[in-house]
Protein backbone atom coordinates (compact mmCIF):
# COMPACT_ATOMS: atom_id res chain seq x y z
CA UNK A 1 0.00 0.00 0.00
CA UNK A 2 1.38 3.40 -1.01
CA UNK A 3 1.19 6.15 1.59
CA UNK A 4 1.72 9.89 1.12
CA UNK A 5 1.57 12.79 3.59
CA UNK A 6 -1.30 15.23 3.27
CA UNK A 7 -1.58 18.71 4.76
CA UNK A 8 -4.50 21.11 4.68
CA UNK A 9 -3.50 24.75 5.06
CA UNK A 10 -5.74 27.84 5.16
CA UNK A 11 -4.04 30.47 2.97
CA UNK A 12 -4.51 34.26 3.14
CA UNK A 13 -6.04 33.52 6.54
CA UNK A 14 -5.84 35.18 9.92
CA UNK A 15 -6.34 31.72 11.44
CA UNK A 16 -8.07 28.44 10.74
CA UNK A 17 -11.59 28.56 9.29
CA UNK A 18 -10.77 31.68 7.27
CA UNK A 19 -8.96 32.30 4.01
CA UNK A 20 -8.84 29.58 1.36
CA UNK A 21 -8.12 25.96 2.30
CA UNK A 22 -5.72 24.02 0.08
CA UNK A 23 -4.55 20.44 0.28
CA UNK A 24 -0.80 19.95 -0.14
CA UNK A 25 0.74 16.58 -1.04
CA UNK A 26 4.56 16.23 -1.10
CA UNK A 27 5.80 13.49 -3.45
CA UNK A 28 9.19 11.96 -4.18
CA UNK A 29 8.20 11.41 -7.83
CA UNK A 30 5.13 12.04 -9.92
CA UNK A 31 2.14 9.74 -9.72
CA UNK A 32 0.05 9.16 -12.87
CA UNK A 33 -2.06 12.18 -13.80
CA UNK A 34 -5.23 10.15 -13.33
CA UNK A 35 -4.22 9.44 -9.72
CA UNK A 36 -3.44 13.12 -9.06
CA UNK A 37 -6.84 14.08 -10.46
CA UNK A 38 -8.58 11.41 -8.37
CA UNK A 39 -6.90 12.63 -5.16
CA UNK A 40 -7.98 16.20 -5.93
CA UNK A 41 -11.52 15.06 -6.57
CA UNK A 42 -11.51 13.09 -3.31
CA UNK A 43 -10.20 16.10 -1.36
CA UNK A 44 -12.95 18.26 -2.91
CA UNK A 45 -11.20 21.53 -2.12
CA UNK A 46 -10.78 24.33 -4.63
CA UNK A 47 -7.17 23.19 -5.13
CA UNK A 48 -4.88 20.34 -4.26
CA UNK A 49 -1.18 21.10 -4.78
CA UNK A 50 1.36 18.37 -5.54
CA UNK A 51 5.09 18.93 -5.62
CA UNK A 52 8.32 16.99 -6.13
CA UNK A 53 11.89 18.11 -5.35
CA UNK A 54 14.27 19.00 -8.17
CA UNK A 55 18.05 18.56 -8.20
CA UNK A 56 18.44 22.36 -8.30
CA UNK A 57 16.91 22.69 -4.81
CA UNK A 58 13.66 24.01 -6.28
CA UNK A 59 10.36 22.10 -6.50
CA UNK A 60 8.10 21.21 -9.42
CA UNK A 61 4.57 22.29 -8.48
CA UNK A 62 1.20 21.40 -10.00
CA UNK A 63 -2.36 22.32 -8.96
CA UNK A 64 -5.62 20.43 -9.47
CA UNK A 65 -9.19 21.54 -8.82
CA UNK A 66 -11.73 18.73 -8.29
CA UNK A 67 -12.21 18.62 -12.09
CA UNK A 68 -9.27 20.35 -13.80
CA UNK A 69 -5.50 20.91 -13.73
CA UNK A 70 -5.00 24.67 -13.56
CA UNK A 71 -2.00 26.67 -14.78
CA UNK A 72 -1.61 29.02 -11.80
CA UNK A 73 -2.96 29.03 -8.25
CA UNK A 74 -1.88 31.54 -5.65
CA UNK A 75 -3.43 30.27 -2.43
CA UNK A 76 -2.25 26.69 -2.97
CA UNK A 77 1.26 27.99 -3.76
CA UNK A 78 1.22 29.93 -0.49
CA UNK A 79 0.00 26.79 1.32
CA UNK A 80 2.71 24.68 -0.31
CA UNK A 81 5.40 27.15 0.72
CA UNK A 82 4.10 27.02 4.29
CA UNK A 83 4.56 23.23 4.23
CA UNK A 84 8.05 23.49 2.70
CA UNK A 85 9.19 26.02 5.30
CA UNK A 86 7.44 24.63 8.38
CA UNK A 87 7.03 20.89 7.83
CA UNK A 88 9.97 20.01 5.57
CA UNK A 89 12.47 22.28 7.32
CA UNK A 90 13.52 24.32 4.28
CA UNK A 91 16.10 26.71 5.68
CA UNK A 92 16.39 29.37 2.99
CA UNK A 93 14.53 32.68 2.98
CA UNK A 94 12.93 32.01 -0.42
CA UNK A 95 11.66 28.87 -2.12
CA UNK A 96 11.48 28.46 -5.91
CA UNK A 97 8.77 26.51 -7.70
CA UNK A 98 8.79 25.49 -11.35
CA UNK A 99 5.29 25.47 -12.83
CA UNK A 100 3.20 25.70 -15.99
CA UNK A 101 3.31 29.49 -15.49
CA UNK A 102 7.12 29.55 -15.25
CA UNK A 103 9.24 30.08 -12.14
CA UNK A 104 7.40 31.20 -9.00
CA UNK A 105 8.95 32.32 -5.72
CA UNK A 106 7.70 32.57 -2.16
CA UNK A 107 9.69 34.32 0.55
CA UNK A 108 9.31 34.77 4.28
CA UNK A 109 8.41 38.28 5.40
CA UNK A 110 7.90 38.25 9.17
CA UNK A 111 4.64 36.42 9.80
CA UNK A 112 3.68 36.74 6.13
CA UNK A 113 4.55 34.65 3.11
CA UNK A 114 4.96 36.64 -0.10
CA UNK A 115 4.33 35.26 -3.58
CA UNK A 116 6.37 36.53 -6.54
CA UNK A 117 4.00 35.97 -9.48
CA UNK A 118 3.71 37.19 -13.07
CA UNK A 119 1.75 40.38 -13.73
CA UNK A 120 -1.21 39.89 -16.08
CA UNK A 121 -2.46 43.34 -17.15
CA UNK A 122 -5.91 42.86 -18.72
CA UNK A 123 -7.29 44.34 -21.93
CA UNK A 124 -10.61 46.16 -22.08
CA UNK A 125 -13.54 44.23 -23.57
CA UNK A 126 -17.22 44.94 -24.15
CA UNK A 127 -19.70 44.41 -21.32
CA UNK A 128 -22.13 41.71 -22.51
CA UNK A 129 -25.56 40.47 -21.47
CA UNK A 130 -23.92 37.18 -20.44
CA UNK A 131 -21.80 39.09 -17.92
CA UNK A 132 -24.86 40.87 -16.54
CA UNK A 133 -26.72 37.58 -16.18
CA UNK A 134 -23.79 35.82 -14.52
CA UNK A 135 -22.92 38.49 -11.95
CA UNK A 136 -26.53 39.56 -11.38
CA UNK A 137 -25.48 43.22 -11.41
CA UNK A 138 -24.52 45.89 -13.92
CA UNK A 139 -20.75 46.11 -14.62
CA UNK A 140 -19.34 49.55 -15.27
CA UNK A 141 -16.45 48.06 -17.27
CA UNK A 142 -15.11 44.68 -18.35
CA UNK A 143 -11.47 43.63 -18.74
CA UNK A 144 -10.02 40.26 -19.68
CA UNK A 145 -6.97 38.04 -19.94
CA UNK A 146 -7.00 34.43 -18.79
CA UNK A 147 -9.69 35.63 -16.37
CA UNK A 148 -12.54 38.11 -16.70
CA UNK A 149 -12.65 41.24 -14.52
CA UNK A 150 -15.91 43.16 -14.23
CA UNK A 151 -15.71 46.44 -12.33
CA UNK A 152 -18.73 47.53 -10.29
CA UNK A 153 -19.90 50.76 -8.71
CA UNK A 154 -18.77 50.19 -5.12
CA UNK A 155 -17.82 47.71 -2.42
CA UNK A 156 -21.41 47.24 -1.28
CA UNK A 157 -22.37 45.86 -4.70
CA UNK A 158 -19.59 43.28 -4.47
CA UNK A 159 -20.52 42.14 -0.98
CA UNK A 160 -24.26 41.89 -1.75
CA UNK A 161 -23.86 40.21 -5.15
CA UNK A 162 -25.94 37.09 -5.79
CA UNK A 163 -24.51 35.57 -8.97
CA UNK A 164 -26.12 33.12 -11.37
CA UNK A 165 -23.46 30.39 -11.31
CA UNK A 166 -24.90 28.50 -14.28
CA UNK A 167 -24.64 31.62 -16.46
CA UNK A 168 -20.86 31.77 -15.97
CA UNK A 169 -20.62 28.74 -18.27
CA UNK A 170 -21.56 31.13 -21.10
CA UNK A 171 -18.28 33.02 -20.51
CA UNK A 172 -14.95 31.63 -21.84
CA UNK A 173 -12.77 32.38 -18.81
CA UNK A 174 -11.09 30.34 -16.07
CA UNK A 175 -12.15 32.76 -13.32
CA UNK A 176 -14.74 35.53 -13.33
CA UNK A 177 -13.80 38.39 -11.02
CA UNK A 178 -16.09 41.06 -9.61
CA UNK A 179 -14.18 44.00 -8.14
CA UNK A 180 -14.66 47.55 -6.93
CA UNK A 181 -12.70 50.29 -5.23
CA UNK A 182 -12.78 50.07 -1.44
CA UNK A 183 -14.92 52.38 0.64
CA UNK A 184 -13.61 55.91 1.17
CA UNK A 185 -11.58 55.94 4.36
CA UNK A 186 -11.89 52.16 4.63
CA UNK A 187 -9.26 49.53 5.29
CA UNK A 188 -8.90 48.21 1.72
CA UNK A 189 -7.95 49.80 -1.58
CA UNK A 190 -10.08 47.33 -3.52
CA UNK A 191 -12.32 44.34 -2.87
CA UNK A 192 -13.24 41.38 -5.03
CA UNK A 193 -15.11 38.12 -5.34
CA UNK A 194 -14.13 35.32 -7.74
CA UNK A 195 -16.35 32.71 -9.41
CA UNK A 196 -14.86 29.71 -11.28
CA UNK A 197 -17.65 27.17 -11.93
CA UNK A 198 -16.05 26.13 -15.24
CA UNK A 199 -13.29 24.40 -13.24
CA UNK A 200 -15.52 23.13 -10.46
CA UNK A 201 -15.30 26.10 -8.04
CA UNK A 202 -18.61 28.01 -7.77
CA UNK A 203 -17.00 30.73 -5.60
CA UNK A 204 -13.35 30.64 -4.63
CA UNK A 205 -12.80 31.91 -1.06
CA UNK A 206 -9.50 33.73 -1.79
CA UNK A 207 -7.79 33.66 -5.18
CA UNK A 208 -4.11 34.58 -5.31
CA UNK A 209 -3.81 34.18 -9.09
CA UNK A 210 -6.69 36.63 -9.67
CA UNK A 211 -4.50 39.28 -8.06
CA UNK A 212 -1.97 38.82 -10.87
CA UNK A 213 -4.64 40.64 -12.90
CA UNK A 214 -6.19 42.80 -10.17
CA UNK A 215 -2.89 44.25 -8.95
CA UNK A 216 -1.77 45.86 -12.25
CA UNK A 217 -5.34 46.99 -12.94
CA UNK A 218 -5.88 48.76 -9.61
CA UNK A 219 -2.28 50.02 -9.44
CA UNK A 220 -2.86 51.94 -12.67
CA UNK A 221 -6.38 53.01 -11.69
CA UNK A 222 -5.41 54.24 -8.21
CA UNK A 223 -1.97 55.59 -9.12
CA UNK A 224 0.12 53.62 -6.65
CA UNK A 225 1.93 50.30 -6.63
CA UNK A 226 1.29 49.05 -3.06
CA UNK A 227 -2.31 48.03 -2.38
CA UNK A 228 -4.37 46.44 0.39
CA UNK A 229 -6.94 43.96 -0.93
CA UNK A 230 -9.81 41.96 0.50
CA UNK A 231 -11.65 39.05 -1.12
CA UNK A 232 -15.15 39.29 0.27
CA UNK A 233 -16.22 35.65 0.19
CA UNK A 234 -17.97 34.07 3.17
CA UNK A 235 -14.59 33.00 4.62
CA UNK A 236 -12.80 36.19 3.52
CA UNK A 237 -9.13 36.85 2.96
CA UNK A 238 -6.64 39.70 3.20
CA UNK A 239 -3.89 40.22 0.63
CA UNK A 240 -1.07 42.77 0.53
CA UNK A 241 -0.31 43.42 -3.15
CA UNK A 242 2.51 45.27 -4.86
CA UNK A 243 3.21 45.81 -8.55
CA UNK A 244 6.90 45.33 -9.37
CA UNK A 245 7.30 45.85 -13.11
CA UNK A 246 6.24 42.66 -14.86
CA UNK A 247 5.82 40.82 -11.53
CA UNK A 248 3.41 41.15 -8.63
CA UNK A 249 4.05 40.52 -4.94
CA UNK A 250 1.05 39.02 -3.15
CA UNK A 251 1.49 38.47 0.59
CA UNK A 252 -0.64 36.92 3.29
CA UNK A 253 -0.70 34.65 6.31
CA UNK A 254 -1.33 30.91 6.45
CA UNK A 255 -2.53 28.50 9.15
CA UNK A 256 -2.22 24.72 9.35
CA UNK A 257 -5.55 22.94 9.81
CA UNK A 258 -4.68 19.27 9.28
CA UNK A 259 -1.83 16.76 9.03
CA UNK A 260 -2.79 13.38 7.61
CA UNK A 261 -1.90 10.55 5.28
CA UNK A 262 -3.24 9.29 1.97
CA UNK A 263 -3.39 5.50 1.54
CA UNK A 264 -3.58 4.08 -1.98
CA UNK A 265 -3.79 0.54 -3.25
CA UNK A 266 -5.36 -1.38 -0.39
CA UNK A 267 -8.40 -1.78 1.79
Amino acid sequence: MARFPLYQVDAFAEGVFSGNPAAVVPLDEWLPDATLAAIAEENNLSETAFFVPLDSGAFHLRWFTPTFEIDLCGHATLATAWVVFNELGFAGPRVRFESKSGPLFVERDGDLLALDFPSWPPRRVEVTDAMRRAFGAEPLEAWAGRDLLCVFADEDVIRAMTPNHAAFHELPYVCNIASAKGRAGGEFDFVSRVFCPEVGIPEDPVTGSAHSLLTPFWAERLGRTSLSAYQASRRGGRLACELRGDRVRIAGKAALYLRGEISLGGA
